[in-house]
């Protein structure tokens, strides 16, 4: 092991990089440092099944629905004082604003990702036909010289 990739777990179990290691300390690599991050955030999973991590648009829907939460009860609690029916409209709230993010979300990637589809098409043919009598810059070039 390399003095540079030795780390101890320091005050409040951070880890510090070290040149001399106390007898007493727990020494990590820089390989098992990565493992530990991955494994920790690997097991997280809101309501046991929903990969927030993994899932395009579900943190940002989720915390906007949060968002949207607090700002609906508690606009609407300081417009009624009615507090059981703030705590409700505060769960429509997040209900509305987590869908609606979601699926604005979810149209936006597709939409990027049918973009990213046809630039590829297009590049491959690009490729293809470059230099060929197929070429239509080519024959674009040509016709505009005669």
């Amino acid at each position: 092991m390399h003095v540079a990739e030795a780390f101890f777990l320091g005050d409040a179990g951070r880890l510090r990089p070290t040149r001399a290691l106390p007898a007493d300390t727990n020494v990590l690599t820089q390989a098992s440092c990565t493992s530990l991050h991955l494994s920790y955030w690997k097991a997280f999973k809101l309501l046991g099944f929903l990969d927030v991590e993994n899932i395009p648009c579900a943190r940002d829907s989720i915390l906007y629905g949060s968002l949207g939460s607090v700002v609906a009860g508690f606009g609407h609690f300081l417009f009624t004082s009615r507090i059981k029916r703030s705590c409700d409209v505060g769960v429509g709230g997040f209900i509305l604003v987590t869908l609606g993010c979601w699926f604005h979300c979810r149209y936006n990637y597709a939409k990027q990702r049918i973009r990213e589809r046809i630039a590829r098409e297009e590049i491959k043919k690009k490729i293809l036909y470059e230099g060929t009598h197929l070429d239509p810059e080519r024959k674009h070039n040509s016709n505009s010289s005669n």
